[in-house]
């Protein structure tokens, strides 16, 4: 059987944003490591999905674990996966993981991003703010 997880991997390594769209709520939120506040509602996280997938190089998932855990927004638990992956961006290795919760229906609820280390983070974080602001999605600072 083909889990929401499942077709979450399949859509990040086919880089199909349509795919991705199904499996988000409509008020998903994502924890990034380089923004306090999450990003908020499918448009959104789409958008900056477009932005990761365009910056990452040789991105792959290398491991995954299914659970379940309290959600950051409510606090209600969730049945929940953490997905471990490597990655390149510009030039500097990352290691991080992608913590999914989701909802009754299946669907990604809400999403957090872990990355280490803090050089990687940063290149991460001045990489997408540019991506961010060439699509329009926020402005300049």
């Amino acid at each position: 059987m083909t889990t929401a997880v499942d077709r979450f991997r399949a859509a990040v390594d086919r880089r199909d944003l349509d795919a991705l769209d199904d499996l988000f709520t409509e008020d998903i939120r994502l924890y990034s490591p380089v923004k306090f506040t999450p990003f908020e509602g499918r448009p959104m996280v789409l958008g900056l999905f477009g932005v990761l997938l365009r910056t990452f190089e040789d991105f792959r998932y290398v491991g995954e674990f299914a659970g379940v855990s309290q959600t950051t927004a409510d606090g209600t638990e969730a049945p929940s996966a953490v997905l471990l992956f490597r990655a390149t961006v510009g030039g500097r290795e990352i290691h991080g993981i992608d913590l999914l919760h989701l909802d009754d229906d299946g669907r990604i609820k809400e999403f957090t991003v872990m990355v280490r280390p803090a050089s990687a983070v940063q290149a991460l974080g001045e990489a997408v703010l540019a991506g961010l602001v060439a699509d329009g999605l926020v402005p300049a600072p």
